[in-house]
């Protein structure tokens, strides 16, 4: 008993952080967020916005600098 009282307390307090987390949040934010992962690909964020209609602020790709490296690490 003591068990079921005690996950229902942890999955009460998993929800209440992640409300208090998201309270600042808007619509708009949240949306933003979302399209976040595309940003570094500018063709799969033409693609997105062509199957959501949704501006993705993409940024370019970092070129390597004559003279300069770019290491993997």
């Amino acid at each position: 008993m003591f068990e079921i009282v005690l996950n229902i307390v942890g999955v009460a307090g998993l929800w209440l952080a992640v409300e208090y987390c998201l309270k600042q949040q808007t619509a708009e934010s949240l949306e933003e967020a979302s399209l976040i992962p595309f940003a570094d690909d500018p063709e799969v964020a033409r693609r997105v916005e062509l199957a959501t209609g949704k501006v993705v602020k993409a940024v370019a790709p970092e070129v390597a600098k004559p003279g300069w490296i770019n290491l993997e690490i």
